[in-house]
């Protein structure tokens, strides 16, 4: 019983709050880049359904090869952005929870 007293309590303290929060923004994020993910395979869908010619497919592929690599390069900054702030708020939790036993 006492376990769970204490469980309850670290879950709702302001560092497992942040955690939480810092994991909420991090899930939402990751949605948006999966929908823009989406909305770029429907847009060369489109375009290759359109193109009348060769040189018109190319063309769909390669404006769809450039904002693939933009969101790729938008991925990383993203990934790099997200763990940063996952470890901050980790580290942030962990020394709430030392000086809470403390």
């Amino acid at each position: 019983m006492a376990k769970e007293k204490t469980r309850s309590d670290q879950s709702t303290s302001p560092a497992g709050s942040e955690l939480f929060n810092t994991l909420q923004e991090m899930r939402r994020d990751w949605m948006a880049r999966a929908a823009t993910e989406v909305e770029i395979g429907l847009k060369l869908s489109k375009k290759l359904t359109e193109a009348h010619s060769v040189p018109d497919a190319l063309a769909a592929y390669q404006e769809w090869l450039n904002e693939e690599m933009g969101a790729r390069a938008e991925d990383a900054r993203l990934l790099m952005s997200n763990g940063q702030k996952f470890m901050d708020a980790i580290l942030s939790s962990s020394r709430t929870n030392v000086s809470m036993t403390t």
